[in-house]
């Protein structure tokens, strides 16, 4: 029972046992070496590795409960303003954003089980917050990065099938995403920028991260962030990322977003999840870095990663917004299916 559960953590807490990729025909760049990419903020690259997964299990983690309800009411028939939009948050990294003329998916994951095959990885302990039979029409999605909880490959063919949106994807990742059907393929440097239907510009910006699939795909494709601008209003998506000046460059570069979506959980231990994840003091800070003038916390509550305890990253969330002496409206949660809406 052990080695099973040790086997399903490292299915997805990093690569899983399954998949490879071979490294996509780019030039020598800042955070590409001519096989890898690499995160330039890190004097060491650390992307997880078998010996740290096996000293978190040694550490052990806190018990999470088998099952939460999903509570939220999504609002998805809102009026927009021109400059209008609603967020809703389905679970972990997936928002359901939406713009007057464009709805977009962020690193959508409906299967029970963040993992291989719908076998091996974490099961959630809830239901995202949105039946995904009860999306409104998709026009684009963007991944982040090839992680299994963040890249569902069962959760993307479905909306494949049923709208063919335009789907944006880090260098790297387009051989998988052409395995499985899918033709509208972007696949994305840091910096480069596509406009979908002449008024939504979608830049792809750095993060400090990692990917993989497989035991032999490490850092064959890269990772990232979206800056999505539409009637001059601004959404910044940031996937996975440890805490890093990209933050700054990206308010330097493109201005400070409306809102920001940052992930506030599987921070623990340190030791292993700090370059590649942010604890909530760190996405506070991440949120003053970029200027958001309000963020939303994600990557909590879905699938167990790491070792804190279920509830602990809003609990922390709170305090770190005192410490920094920050309103607690300036980055808020949502519940599973619950809809921000902004704009007037």
């Amino acid at each position: 029972m052990k080695a099973q559960k040790h086997m399903v953590l490292l299915a997805t807490v990093f690569p899983s046992l399954l998949g490879c990729a071979s490294a996509p025909e780019r030039g020598v760049s800042d955070h590409f070496d001519g096989r890898k990419f690499y995160n330039p903020t890190l004097e060491e690259q650390l992307s997880p590795g078998l010996g740290d997964v096996l000293g978190m299990v040694k550490e052990g983690r806190a018990k999470w409960p088998e099952f939460v309800e999903t509570t939220g009411t999504p609002q998805l028939g809102e009026k927009l303003a021109p400059n209008g939009m609603a967020i809703t948050f389905v679970n972990h990294a997936t928002f359901l954003i939406q713009l007057p003329g464009v709805n977009i998916l962020t690193d959508p994951v409906w299967s029970t089980r963040a993992g291989p095959l719908g076998l091996l990885g974490p099961k959630r302990v809830r239901e995202p917050g949105i039946k995904l039979t009860e999306l409104p029409r998709i026009d684009v999605v963007v991944i982040s990065h090839n992680h299994y909880d963040h890249l569902d490959v069962e959760t993307l063919k479905k909306l494949n099938q049923r709208w063919s949106p335009q789907f944006i994807v880090p260098v790297g990742d387009r051989e998988l995403m052409e395995t499985i059907g899918i033709r509208r393929i972007d696949e994305m440097d840091w910096w480069e920028r596509v406009v979908i239907g002449g008024k939504t510009q979608i830049v792809f910006t750095p993060a400090q991260h990692s990917s993989a699939r497989g035991l032999f795909d490490r850092d064959k494709s890269l990772w990232g962030s979206y800056f999505i601008e539409r009637n001059g209003r601004s959404i910044y998506f940031g996937g996975d990322s440890g805490y890093s000046t990209h933050y700054t460059e990206i308010r330097h570069r493109l201005g400070s977003p409306d809102v920001a979506l940052l992930g506030i959980g599987s921070y623990a231990p340190s030791w292993f999840m700090r370059p590649i994840h942010m604890d909530p003091a760190e996405a506070v800070a991440a949120h003053k870095d970029l200027g958001a003038k309000l963020s939303i916390g994600m990557h909590f509550g879905t699938f167990q990663l790491s070792a804190e305890a279920f509830d602990e990253p809003q609990e922390k969330l709170k305090s770190a917004l005192d410490d920094a002496g920050l309103s607690q409206d300036r980055f808020i949660t949502l519940g599973e299916g619950e809809t921000w809406v902004g704009g007037s």
